[in-house]
């Protein structure tokens, strides 16, 4: 009769963790995607406009989904004809508990040829 009870205590757990697991990947995706698209559009300002300022306020402003507050910008030089780089760091928490992996710090780089 408690033999259903059972099993089920044993397999909850994992399907619990299986579940979790899936939609926290599924926001871990979600952010580096979004910081990849920052990026991209912060190195497309930036080799246009070659205004330092302009390129990481606009990979802020496109970083929507995220808190444009942590995000870290590094801007290479923009040389005319060499690439402009800009690179993007995002401190990502896990919401998994008792997992050891909380904080992951993703990081996002987008490149374009200086001056068009």
């Amino acid at each position: 009769r408690g033999a259903a009870l059972v099993e089920f205590a044993i397999i909850a757990p994992l399907l619990l963790l299986l579940v979790f697991g899936i939609i926290e990947f599924g926001r871990a995706y979600n952010a580096q995607n979004s910081l990849t698209h920052a990026a991209r559009e912060g190195a497309r300002e930036y080799a246009i406009s070659q205004d330092p300022v302009a390129g990481e306020a606009t990979a802020l402003a496109a970083a929507t989904s995220l808190d444009s507050t942590q995000i870290t910008a590094t801007l290479s030089a923009c040389v005319p004809g060499d690439p402009a780089t800009v690179t993007l760091e995002y401190p990502f928490q896990l919401q998994i508990a008792f997992f050891p992996i909380s904080n992951i710090t993703m990081q996002s780089q987008g490149v374009m040829r200086c001056g068009g």
